[in-house]
C-alpha cells in the first residue's frame, strides 16, 4: 500500500504540473472513439445491451491497467503514476472554469456562453452572469469528485486497474449516461456504476473540503447532511452543498438542459455566486487536491519512519 500510495500521488503532482496530453493522442480520447464505435455495433434499447457495454467498456480498461505490472516492483509503481496521471484532470478542470471567468470579467456574456458547455451540458443562451458563474462552481464542485478524488481514490484502491477502470467508467457515464430517449435503458447501467463508484469520493471531498477550509467545516457538514439528499444525484449533490457551504454561496437553481428543465434544491445559505467565486472554487479544488495528496501519503509515513532510524542507527554506529 505504501508504494501504491506514493504512486497515486506522484500521479496526482504530474497532473498538476502537466496537465492533460493533447487530446489528439490522449488514451481516454482514443478510448472514448473506439467505444464511439462499439456503441454503433451494439446499442439497444435496453439495460441488458448497456450492461454488457458498460462491462465491456470497464473490463477493457481494467485489463489495460493490469497489464502495467504491480507497484511493488519499480516498473509497476512507474506505470501506477501514469495511470493515475491519465486518469486524473485537475488542471484541465482549472483552466476550462478559468476560460469561462475571463470574459466575464471582460463583460463579454456572449464569449462566456460560447465556452461554458465545456463544462457544462445545460443550454447557456439564456444565462446571466450570476448563472454562469454558478453553474462553473457547480461543476468545479461535482469534477472535483469525478477528475480528482475518484480516479486517485480507486487507483489508491485498486492499483492502475482501478484508476483506469473509473476513468474508463466515468468517461462511458459523460457519453452515455445523461437522461435522454436514446440512452434511458441503455445507459442506466453506465450511471449507476458511475453513482456507485464515486459515492465514497464524494463524502470524502466532502471531509477535505471541511478540512482544508475548517472556519466552514460545521456550515459544511450541516449543508452535505441536510441539504445535499434532496438533489437528483447522490454524489453532486454532497460536492456541492461542501463546495457552497465553504464559500458562503447559495447554489441549486433552475437549469435547462435542451428541451428539458429541472428545478435544482438550494444548496447552502449564502450569497448567489459572482464572477470571482469561480476563482475561489477553482483554488478549493485545488487545496483539497493538495490535502487528498497528504491523506494518500500517511500509509508511507511509518516505512519513512523505520528508515530514517536506520540511518541514524547506522551513522551512530560509524
Amino acid at each position: 500500500m505504501t508504494s501504491r500510495s506514493t504512486a497515486v500521488v506522484v500521479g496526482l503532482a504530474a497532473d498538476r504540473l502537466l496537465g492533460e496530453p493533447a487530446a489528439s493522442w490522449h488514451p481516454v480520447a482514443g478510448y472514448g472513439r473506439a467505444m464511439q464505435s462499439v456503441e454503433g455495433r451494439v446499442y439497444a434499447d435496453r439495460r441488458g445491451a448497456g450492461l454488457a457495454y458498460a462491462a465491456l467498456g470497464v473490463g477493457s480498461a481494467a485489463a489495460a491497467g493490469r497489464a502495467l505490472g504491480r507497484p511493488a516492483s519499480r516498473e509497476g509503481w512507474a506505470l501506477l503514476s501514469a495511470a493515475t496521471y491519465l486518469a486524473v484532470a485537475g488542471k484541465a478542470l482549472g483552466a476550462a472554469a478559468t476560460s469561462v471567468a475571463a470574459p466575464l470579467y471582460a463583460g463579454d456574456l456572449a464569449a462566456a456562453r460560447l465556452v461554458l458547455p465545456a463544462l457544462v451540458g445545460r443550454d447557456p443562451a439564456d444565462l446571466d452572469a450570476s448563472n454562469i458563474a454558478r453553474a462553473v462552481v457547480e461543476s468545479v464542485a461535482e469534477n472535483t469528485v469525478d477528475a480528482i478524488v475518484a480516479p486517485a481514490f480507486w487507483a489508491a484502491v485498486g492499483g492502475a486497474p482501478g484508476a483506469l477502470g473509473y476513468r474508463a467508467l466515468n468517461t462511458l457515464d459523460s457519453m452515455v449516461g445523461h437522461r435522454s430517449p436514446r440512452y434511458s435503458r441503455f445507459g442506466w447501467a453506465s450511471a449507476r456504476g458511475d453513482d456507485v463508484a464515486a459515492w465514497i469520493p464524494a463524502r470524502l471531498t466532502a471531509v477535505l473540503v471541511a478540512g482544508v477550509r475548517p472556519a466552514s467545516a460545521a456550515q459544511v457538514w450541516r449543508a452535505v447532511r441536510t441539504q445535499a439528499p434532496s438533489h437528483p444525484s447522490p454524489n453532486a449533490g454532497v460536492a456541492e452543498a461542501a463546495f457552497a457551504a465553504a464559500l458562503g454561496l447559495r447554489l441549486g437553481g433552475t437549469n435547462r438542459y435542451g428541451g428539458r428543465t429541472e428545478d435544482r434544491p438550494a444548496l447552502g445559505d449564502g450569497r448567489p455566486a459572482g464572477v470571482a467565486d469561480i476563482d475561489r472554487a477553482r483554488v478549493l479544488s485545488r487545496d483539497v487536491t493538495i490535502a487528498l495528496a497528504l491523506l494518500a501519503l500517511v500509509p508511507s509515513l511509518p516505512g519513512a519512519c523505520k528508515l530514517g532510524s536506520r540511518l541514524r542507527a547506522t551513522k551512530a554506529r560509524k
